[in-house]
C-alpha cells in the first residue's frame, strides 16, 4: 500500500480511547480494527484481516516464545508461592528490612541478579515487594516505578547475557550494511552504550524519586490529613493512601506477613496464611534459572566464537532463557516432590499462575498485530520519507531521539522503534558526516523511553497486572519523571552532536 498519513490513524486512536476507557485493551482493539479496515475496506474483510494479523503475529517464533516464557515463569512463581518460597523469603528479608528505604535499596540491588530480561525482573521482584508493601508503608506505584526504572533502561545498557543483545546488534548490522559502512556491529554497539543518555538519565531520576520524592510526598500527605485539608492531585491522593496503609512497626513478622497475604488478589499472589515458611523454595529455583541462562547462552554461541564474550553475542538469548526456564521447572518440581508436596497440587498452581497472565498475553497479541498492520499501511516509510526532508545534519541525533520517543510512546515497543529508525539514523549520519555512535545511542534511547513511559509497553502491562495498578493512571504518574529524563537526554544529544561532528 502506498504510504500516506492514514498509516498514522491506528496509533492515533489508541491513546485517546485508552485514556477515555481507562483500559488499554479497548484502545488497542479499536486501533487494530481501524487499521484492518483501512487495509480491507469491506464489512467482513476488515474483521478477517484483523483475525489474520492477530493469528499470524501470535504464531511468529519470537512472539510465541515470549508468551511461553511469561506463562511458564508465572506458573513457576505460583508453585514457589504455594510451597512457601516467597513467604519464606519475605520472612527472611523482613529481619533485615526494617524501613521503606531499605526495601527500596533491596529493589535496586536485586537488579544484579535479574538483569537478563525486563519481564524476568518484573515477574521475579514485583511479588516479593508487593508482599512487603503494607508493613513498610510503600505504595504500589512507588514499588512499580523502582522496579521498572531498573528494568528496560538497565537491560539496554548490558552487553552480555540479555535477551536484548542479539537483536540490538542485528539492527546495527543491517543499518551498517544499508549505509555501506564496514564495521564490526558488536563493537559499534558496545561503543554506542555511553550515548544511551535516556537510560542514564532515567536511572538517575529514578534514584531521586525512589529515595527522596516519595518520602516527602508521604510526609506531606500525613500533614494534610491531620489538617483535614482537601487532597487534589493524584500524587497527593496516592501518598495519603500509602500513609493510611502503613502498618505499625512493632508487628511480628509472621503476623504482618499474614495480613499482607490476605491482600494479594492477582498474579502471582505472594502467599497465603497456611503456606509454610521455606525461603530456599524461592532461592534455589531462581538461582538455577539464572545459572542455566548464563551457561546455555554461552553453550549456544560457543561454536565458532573466538572469545568467551563472543559466545554470548552469537547465542540465541531468548531461546536460552526459555530452555533454562523449562529445565528449571523440571528440576523445581522434583525438588518440591522430594519435600512431599503433591504433584496434583503443584500442577494446579502452575496452571493457575500461568492463566492469570492471560490478560497480558491478550494485550501483547493486540500490540503485535497493531504494529504489523500499521507497518503494512506504510507507517515507517511515511515517517522516514518525511523525516529526510527536514532534519539538519547537526541535529540528526537529538531529532531522531525526539521522533523515536514519540513513536515508541505510541507503539509501546523498544524493539519496533529500534528496527524502524536504526537504518534511517545510520544512513542520515553517514550521508551528513555525523558521528554514528551518538545517533545509534539516540535510537536506542528513544525506544527505551517508549518501553518505560508508554502505557502500551508490555513491561508496564505486566507490572500493573501483578501490582493491581490501573495501567493508564500509573503511566500518567511516571510521565513527568520520564519527560524530565527525556529533556536531559535531548540536551546531551544536542551538545554531543556539536562536539563530535
Amino acid at each position: 500500500m502506498e504510504p500516506s498519513w492514514k498509516a498514522l490513524l491506528p496509533f492515533l486512536v489508541v491513546i485517546p480511547i485508552s485514556i477515555w476507557t481507562k483500559q488499554v485493551i479497548p484502545g488497542l482493539f479499536v486501533g487494530l480494527l481501524v487499521g484492518s479496515y483501512l487495509m480491507t475496506p469491506s464489512l467482513l474483510g476488515g474483521l478477517r484481516t484483523m483475525l489474520h494479523y492477530v493469528v499470524d503475529n501470535l504464531m511468529q517464533t519470537n512472539n510465541i516464545r515470549i508468551i511461553i516464557f511469561l506463562y511458564v515463569f508465572a506458573g513457576l512463581v505460583s508453585m514457589i508461592k504455594y510451597t512457601g518460597g516467597i513467604k519464606g523469603f519475605v520472612h527472611l528479608v523482613s529481619q533485615k528490612v526494617k524501613s521503606a528505604k531499605t526495601a527500596m535499596l533491596l529493589t535496586w540491588i536485586s537488579t544484579m541478579v535479574t538483569f537478563s530480561d525486563p519481564d524476568f525482573r518484573i515477574v521475579t521482584v514485583a511479588p516479593i515487594m508487593k508482599a512487603l508493601r503494607k508493613r513498610l508503608g510503600l505504595s504500589s506505584q512507588q514499588i512499580g516505578f523502582a522496579i521498572e526504572v531498573t528494568s528496560n533502561p538497565v537491560v539496554a545498557l548490558i552487553p552480555i547475557a540479555t535477551a536484548f543483545v542479539g537483536y540490538m546488534v542485528s539492527v546495527i548490522d543491517k543499518a551498517l550494511d544499508t549505509a555501506g559502512i564496514g564495521a564490526e556491529p558488536y563493537i559499534v554497539y558496545v561503543r554506542s552504550i555511553p550515548f544511551n543518555f535516556f537510560s542514564y538519565a532515567i536511572i538517575a531520576v529514578g534514584l531521586y524519586y525512589s529515595f527522596f520524592v516519595y518520602s516527602r510526598q508521604k510526609q506531606a500527605a500525613v500533614s494534610e490529613k491531620r489538617k483535614e485539608a482537601p487532597i487534589r492531585s493524584w500524587n497527593e491522593r496516592l501518598a495519603l493512601e500509602m500513609a493510611e496503609e502503613q502498618r505499625p512497626a512493632d508487628h511480628e513478622p509472621n503476623e504482618a506477613q499474614g495480613e499482607e497475604g490476605d491482600a494479594m488478589q492477582t498474579c502471582p499472589r505472594a502467599y497465603q496464611k497456611e503456606t509454610p515458611v521455606k525461603p530456599w523454595n524461592l532461592i534455589v529455583p531462581l538461582s538455577i534459572v539464572l545459572v542455566l541462562t548464563l551457561f546455555l547462552s554461552w553453550w549456544d554461541g560457543r561454536r565458532g566464537a573466538r572469545t568467551f564474550w563472543q559466545a554470548f553475542l552469537q547465542s540465541d538469548a531468548l531461546g536460552a532463557m526459555l530452555e533454562a526456564l523449562l529445565f528449571t521447572v523440571i528440576i523445581t518440581v522434583a525438588f518440591f516432590l522430594w519435600q512431599r508436596f503433591k504433584l496434583n497440587d503443584l500442577l494446579t498452581h502452575f496452571v493457575k499462575g500461568g492463566n492469570e497472565l492471560i490478560s497480558v498475553i491478550l494485550m501483547l497479541a493486540l500490540i503485535w498485530a497493531l504494529s504489523a498492520v500499521a507497518e503494512d499501511l506504510g507507517f515507517s516509510q511515511y515517517i522516514t520519507g518525511h523525516v529526510k526532508e527536514w532534519i539538519p545534519p547537526f541535529f540528526v541525533a537529538p531529532i531522531l531521539f525526539l521522533l523515536g520517543a514519540v513513536i515508541s510512546y505510541f507503539i509501546g515497543s523498544s524493539w519496533g522503534t529500534w528496527g524502524m529508525l536504526m537504518p534511517l539514523g545510520v544512513t542520515l549520519a553517514s550521508q551528513s558526516g555525523t558521528n554514528i555512535l551518538p545517533v545509534i545511542g539516540a535510537v536506542f534511547a528513544s525506544g527505551t523511553f517508549g518501553a518505560f513511559a508508554s502505557p502500551l509497553s508490555d513491561n508496564t502491562v505486566t507490572l500493573c497486572t501483578i501490582l493491581d495498578l490501573p495501567v493508564m493512571e500509573y503511566a500518567r504518574t511516571k510521565l513527568i519523571p520520564s519527560l524530565i529524563a527525556a529533556g536531559i537526554a535531548a540536551v546531551l544529544f544536542g551538545a554531543t552532536s556539536f562536539l563530535l561532528h
